[in-house]
């Protein structure tokens, strides 16, 4: 199942929500909404910075992904950035992969 990193930073509303029903409340809602998408979460984190929560998730396919996106940043207690993760293995298959590009200019 492929892979997904969501960095997320928590609006005002999101840090009340945290302040209010602690952090592994959270964890444990963002297992039930990556289950409602047809994924799994595999590891939560908060975070110092730019980003306050880092998620690895693994989900059916980049529909699955643009849905969580979405419907977690509407709700307006977040803004997510979602990374698409690739493996080692398919890092050797992209770069044994043929591709026609000329680059601007050439």
């Amino acid at each position: 199942m492929p892979k997904y990193l969501f960095s997320a930073s928590l609006t005002e509303s999101g840090l009340k929500g945290v302040l209010k029903e602690g952090g592994t409340s959270r964890e444990a809602a963002l297992k039930q909404t990556a289950a409602s998408v047809g994924g799994t979460l595999e590891s939560f984190y908060f975070a110092f910075g730019e980003d306050d929560v880092i998620l690895i998730v693994d989900l059916p396919d980049a529909s699955a992904a643009a849905a969580l996106a979405m419907n977690t940043t509407a709700s307006g207690a977040v803004q997510v950035r979602t990374t698409v993760l690739i493996t080692p293995e398919e890092m050797d298959q992209a770069s044994k992969t043929e591709v026609s590009y000329r680059p601007p200019g050439a």
